[in-house]
């Protein structure tokens, strides 16, 4: 028979869901924010091959620096609040850094399709994520994660002010980056 003191220490199974499903969520932020980051690691390198891109290159840089900037904060979120990285960061490595140059091979409004692409599926994540975030009382992490979203929303706009969406078969190439990046979550959340 189970002591009350044991009794007491064990977490109801609601709370525990909730934890489980706060670590899958912040889990999934850093390998975005991973993913970014070498996203426009890839797009700056394939950039290099277009030397009239001087002001596309700069606008990367910024996004660049706002995306390590995230990626700093859930570096130091992960092991504050006992979760793992997913198993899956050497490939997010890869997998950006391979999407970056790709799309930027192929010129600037490619680029600023990915971007854009990939900056729908976050917002709207982002936005999933700030509900449950302050309904579950956590106004610091809610916080950090609006002004996080509101960032990738003014790098999606400006790809698509930049003419992201003038590439040939852009909602084609949109539905497939987005599905990559929504693969890419729910991998990440468990693995």
């Amino acid at each position: 028979m189970k002591s009350t003191n044991q009794k007491n220490l064990r977490i109801p199974k609601s709370t525990q869901a909730e934890e489980q499903h706060l670590k899958e969520m912040l889990r999934v932020d850093h390998a975005g924010e991973l993913g970014a980051v070498r996203i426009y690691d890839g797009q700056l390198a394939g950039l290099a091959f277009h030397p009239k891109s001087a002001s596309t290159k700069r606008q990367i840089r910024h996004m660049h620096q706002q995306e390590k900037e995230h990626l700093a904060e859930f570096n130091q979120t992960l092991p504050a609040r006992n979760v793992r990285p997913t198993a899956l960061q050497p490939f997010w490595h890869v997998a950006g850094g391979s999407l970056g140059f790709a799309t930027a091979i192929l010129g600037e409004k490619f680029a600023h399709a990915c971007t854009a692409a990939v900056e729908t599926v976050i917002d709207h994540h982002y936005e999933e994520q700030i509900q449950l975030v302050r309904k579950e009382g956590d106004h610091k992490l809610a916080d950090t994660l609006k002004k996080f979203q509101a960032e990738e929303v003014e790098h999606k706009d400006l790809a698509i002010s930049q003419g992201a969406e003038d590439i040939p078969f852009y909602g084609m190439f949109r539905q497939v980056v987005e599905l990559g990046c929504r693969t890419a979550i729910r991998l990440s959340e468990k693995i």
